[in-house]
């Protein structure tokens, strides 16, 4: 998996209506439009349809530097509590190319505790438009002030928010 993008979002009222993750070292292109859907080279994309959390390929990005002590232990209970109750949990940065998966049906859910916005714009509403759930690990609708993230695929969303919330901000 190439692990850089060229990512640019077009974010009106606080909220993304438009974005494009350029795949370079694959030539892919990752589009989604506010009500439009979302699409990998033009072919739609879906989220998986998977229903339990238990079968689920999971991911989280880690924390950036200089981050507090508080979110660095959240994050490692978040992936010990997820690794509890879903098939594999998977680290990695940028959580943009996380989210690409989440919208491609390659992975389940995705969350974040840190504070990376730059990251998490463009794949929430790849998620969104791809059919996915996008809110704060709470459940609640995600904005671009919230504290945490949580992106998935409307059949493990509840169970991965009764997972979450309990480390929730």
């Amino acid at each position: 998996m190439p692990d850089w993008a060229v990512t640019a979002t077009l974010v009106r009222d606080n909220e993304p209506v438009l974005t494009v993750v350029h795949l370079p070292l694959t030539g892919d292109d990752y589009t989604a439009v506010a009500g439009r859907g979302a699409h990998l080279n033009g072919a739609p994309l879906r989220v998986s349809a998977k229903t339990d959390l238990a079968a689920a390929l999971t991911g989280t990005g880690q924390a950036r530097p200089g981050e507090d002590e508080h979110t660095f232990r959240r994050i490692g209970s978040a992936v010990t509590q997820m690794l509890m109750n879903g098939l594999v949990v998977r680290v990695s940065v940028p959580a943009t190319l996380q989210l690409i998966h989440v919208a491609s049906g390659r992975m389940d859910a995705f969350w974040q505790f840190s504070d990376v916005r730059s990251g998490l714009v463009a794949g929430a509403l790849l998620v969104a438009e791809a059919g996915g759930t996008v809110t704060d690990t709470n459940g609640n609708p995600w904005s671009l002030t919230s504290p945490d993230f949580l992106a998935a695929a409307p059949g493990v969303h509840a169970a991965a928010v009764t997972v979450l919330s309990p480390l929730a901000a």
